[in-house]
């Protein structure tokens, strides 16, 4: 994380829960949720992000099965509070701080056979078919919790503008998880890995020129989690952890300090696949290789106060990865900023 002079990173497990709205327009409070059963190589992501001073939450189904079809579900769901997670059919309840939590779902979703479909979000909603889905998923904590809330010498947030500010209080921990997905007639029940995070703070997705989010799990003594991002003010910064605990390591996170990344794009410019090299503050060196199983394009659009409109683009892939001779799932998240059609951080 990028502290400036005298900040510290503050954690506590009051902050599961919901924090006070602030004044800023786009003021954001999420959580965000991803579990992969490695045996059917098939899972999901949810998402809330609540929005109270624009009057609605954000509310994301997101569930890969196994023959590749995607099924997905967005809503922008009205609120007039910050008082829970719970928006659009989703609601995420803390059992336990920094331990266990539940992810519930009851609502629909478009089934998508071509998830590229998503690229125009009209057509694919109204050419797809719709199915009744429900979810019950519990969530346990694999690993320490890592992050939080950058604070002064004398314990208050650091304020940030708000055109500049992405997750200011933002802390990560991966997890085991065990429940049911259902899609139509199919039901899932699932036993696997993800991850989770929980942020506070002003939010506007254009803040970000580009990133790569790469969160996995390879099994229950070997976890990566590493992002590679680029703000709209220039800032360039790499952070994320590694949990190993293999052949007898500590089960805690080794920061990482370096990472490269090399992505293979496709003819939509969507990345296929990755190499990505990682050094950690012990110095412990990984090469890690992810393979997308299944892609779905999303985009976000705001309207500036001068009338511009500004586009992002957000792939969303579930993803194969091998370092040293193991085999993982996560996700290979691609933030980018369009301009012209095409992403900011293609070289990347």
């Amino acid at each position: 994380m990028d502290l400036g002079k005298n900040a510290t990173i503050r954690l506590q497990p009051e902050d599961e829960y919901m924090h006070p709205i602030e004044a800023a327009s786009n003021f954001n409070e999420s959580m965000y949720i991803n579990l992969f059963d490695h045996q059917q190589q098939c899972g999901g992501w949810f998402r809330v992000g609540n929005r109270p001073n624009e009057g609605h939450a954000e509310m994301s189904f997101c569930f890969y099965l196994p023959d590749g079809k995607v099924a997905f579900m967005f809503q922008r769901a009205p609120i007039s509070n910050n008082n829970a997670l719970a928006a659009g059919g989703m609601k995420f309840e803390v059992v336990e701080p920094f331990k266990t939590l539940k992810v519930r779902y009851e609502g629909t979703v478009v089934l998508l056979a071509n998830p590229q479909d998503m690229e125009n979000p009209k057509a694919a909603f109204s050419n797809n078919p719709t199915h009744p889905a429900h979810a019950e998923i519990t969530f346990n904590g694999m690993t320490p919790v890592y992050g939080g809330e950058a604070v002064d010498e004398n314990g208050n947030p650091i304020e940030e503008d708000p055109d500049e500010s992405f997750a200011r209080g933002h802390y990560e921990q991966h997890m085991t998880g065990s429940g049911w997905v259902t899609i139509g007639g199919q039901r899932f029940s699932l036993s696997g890995f993800g991850l989770r995070d929980h942020s506070w703070g002003p939010r506007y997705w254009q803040n970000l020129y580009w990133y790569r989010w790469l969160p996995m799990v390879f099994n229950d003594q070997f976890a990566v989690n590493v992002s590679i991002v680029r703000m709209a003010s220039g800032r360039h910064h790499v952070w994320g952890m590694v949990y190993d605990c293999r052949n007898g390591g500590p089960a805690e996170y080794d920061l990482i300090e370096q990472a490269e990344m090399r992505s293979v794009l496709d003819e939509h410019h969507q990345a296929q696949s990755q190499q990505v090299s990682l050094t950690t503050v012990s110095g412990r060196r990984y090469q890690l290789n992810g393979t997308a199983l299944a892609l779905i394009p999303l985009r976000n659009r705001r309207q500036t106060d001068s009338g511009e409109w500004r586009s992002t683009r957000i792939t969303e892939a579930m993803s194969r990865f091998e370092c040293d001779g193991v085999t993982g799932y996560g996700m290979s998240e691609y933030l980018d900023q369009m301009v012209d059609g095409k992403p900011v951080g293609i070289a990347c």
